[in-house]
C-alpha cells in the first residue's frame, strides 16, 4: 500500500499533470485543479496504472477551500511528502503600458498572493522531510510579458527565501528549471513557434523527477 502524499497544485493540464501521472506510482496523489473533467481524466490514467488518487476540484485562489484542503490532509494522512505546485495563471501578452487591469489582478492573485497563502498551511504538513518543488520560468523583464514575468518572478522569488530558511531544517525546497514544453500555455505565447522542438511534458516530468536528491 503506497504511503507518501503527493499535493499537486495546478494537476488538471500541463505539467501538472504530467508530474502527477509520473509521482502515481509511488505516491497517493492529491490533486488539485478547476477543470473536473480534466482531473477525472488523469483520475483515468492514474487508475489504469494501478494508483490511486484524491480529487480535489477547487480555485488555488480560494483560501477557505484551500485551507479546508489542508486540515483534510492532515486528519487523514497527516502529512504531504511533497508538494508540486504548478498552478499558474499566464494573461495575454501586453505592453506594460496596456496591461488590462483584471489580467494584472488575477496574475497576482493566483502566481504570487495564493502561493504565500499555501507556504504557510503547507509547511507544517511537510515537516522536516518533505519536499516543495517550484517552477521557474525566466520571463520577467522581457517585452510584453509584464503581468506573467512580473508575478512569476515575485513566486520564485518566495519560494527562494523559504528554501534558503529552510536549508538546515527542512522542508527541502526545489526551485525546477523546465525546458520549453509542449503545451498550451506555450503555444499561447509562442504561437508560431515549431512545436516538433518542444519537449513533451510528460518527458520533462520524468527528467525533472530524476534530478531531484
Amino acid at each position: 500500500m503506497i504511503d507518501r502524499i503527493a499535493l499537486i497544485t495546478g494537476a488538471s493540464r500541463g505539467l501538472g499533470f504530467a508530474m502527477a501521472a509520473a509521482l502515481a506510482d509511488t505516491h497517493h496523489i492529491v490533486a488539485v485543479g478547476r477543470t473536473t473533467g480534466a482531473l477525472e481524466e488523469l483520475d483515468d490514467r492514474i487508475q489504469a496504472k494501478g494508483g490511486q488518487a484524491t480529487l480535489a476540484p477547487m480555485d488555488i485562489t480560494n483560501v477557505d477551500a484551500m485551507r479546508q484542503l489542508c486540515r483534510s490532509i492532515h486528519d487523514r494522512w497527516g502529512k504531504v511528502d511533497m508538494w508540486v505546485h504548478t498552478a499558474v495563471h499566464a494573461p495575454p501578452l501586453a505592453p506594460a503600458g496596456q496591461m488590462d487591469e483584471n489580467d494584472w489582478q488575477k496574475s497576482v492573485d493566483v502566481n504570487v498572493t495564493a502561493s504565500g497563502r499555501l507556504i504557510p498551511f503547507l509547511a507544517p504538513l511537510l515537516g522536516e522531510t518533505g519536499q516543495a518543488l517550484f517552477f521557474d520560468d525566466p520571463h520577467g523583464g522581457e517585452k510584453f510579458f509584464g503581468a506573467y514575468g512580473a508575478s512569476k518572478a515575485a513566486q520564485i522569488a518566495l519560494a527562494r527565501s523559504w528554501q534558503a530558511e529552510t536549508a538546515r531544517t527542512g522542508p527541502h525546497v526545489h526551485i525546477l528549471a523546465p525546458k520549453p514544453m509542449s503545451t498550451n500555455t506555450r503555444a499561447r505565447f509562442f504561437p508560431g513557434e515549431d512545436r516538433a522542438e518542444l519537449v513533451s511534458a510528460t518527458d520533462e516530468a520524468r527528467r525533472l523527477l530524476a534530478t531531484l536528491d
